[in-house]
């Protein structure tokens, strides 16, 4: 996919790693957000421990005075602390703040209703679990932009941890996107029909959902029966994710009594 390396908004700018994979789509995007003339950054989501990509987001930073992650996967988290080494001005790293305190840098973590502001950049943080427990986005008002992390893609489906969770996530992120003009995935290009996204998400699990409660009444019983029946149209490599994906709506189907 070409034209993410760069992109984004008059206050985000990505910066791609380059670690693509069937998971990863074209790599993890690493957003660096500044005011229009600060020459302060926040970084999100440094990226994968990948020197040459660290030291290209330290580039385009310049002085960066916080990191924050979306979540704990490596992909997003693994370099933060070596960025916040090479970021450092002067001899103390910069913070990493997280909603996970394994891996934050530095006392202070990450909440929902948190406000995060440099220089008339303002941040504001929201839970969003389901794709992993420790999930965030970031409202970023001045573009009318959210950060999304893993929680909404540029292409594709991500996989979910707990599908509770995760739908409460969307239809949190729906009720928003009519005032929102961009989302900026984690992974893939950015999304400029924010509604039409999270519509196409929402109706997708609902989907995906009615053929698994299908295959379980057809007499499937596990993830990778499911999987067999309503992924045979999906590239192998990619079953066990979905896997991941299918025990998370067979527990969801469990919790409400359905199967």
């Amino acid at each position: 996919m070409t034209g993410i390396d760069g992109m984004g908004t008059e206050r985000a700018r990505c910066v791609l790693a380059p670690n693509p994979s069937p998971m990863t789509l074209d790599g993890t995007n690493t957003w660096v957000l500044r005011e229009p003339g600060a020459e302060r950054s926040i970084v999100v989501d440094p990226g994968p421990e990948h020197e040459e990509h660290l030291r290209r987001v330290v580039a385009e930073a310049g002085r960066v005075v916080l990191v924050l992650l979306t979540h704990g996967h490596p992909d997003h988290a693994e370099g933060a602390r070596r960025f916040a080494e090479l970021a450092a001005d002067g001899t103390r790293p910069v913070p990493v703040r997280a909603l996970d305190p394994a891996l934050r840098l530095g006392e202070e973590g990450l909440a929902e209703g948190d406000v995060v502001e440099l220089d008339g950049l303002e941040l504001r943080v929201m839970e969003t679990p389901g794709h992993t427990p420790d999930s965030l986005c970031f409202w970023l008002p001045g573009d009318r932009a959210v950060l999304t992390g893993d929680t909404v893609l540029g292409y594709g489906t991500t996989v979910v941890h707990r599908l509770g969770d995760y739908l409460g996530s969307l239809d949190r992120l729906r009720a928003m996107a009519e005032g929102t003009s961009v989302i900026l995935p984690g992974h893939g290009p950015r999304l400029d029909d924010p509604v039409g996204a999270l519509d196409h998400y929402i109706a997708h699990r609902r989907e995906r959902l009615q053929q698994v409660e299908a295959a379980v009444a057809a007499g499937a019983r596990t993830a990778r029966d499911v999987v067999e029946r309503v992924y045979a149209d999906v590239d192998r490599s990619l079953w066990p994710a979905a896997e991941w994906a299918v025990q998370a709506q067979l527990d969801y189907l469990a919790e409400r009594g359905v199967v």
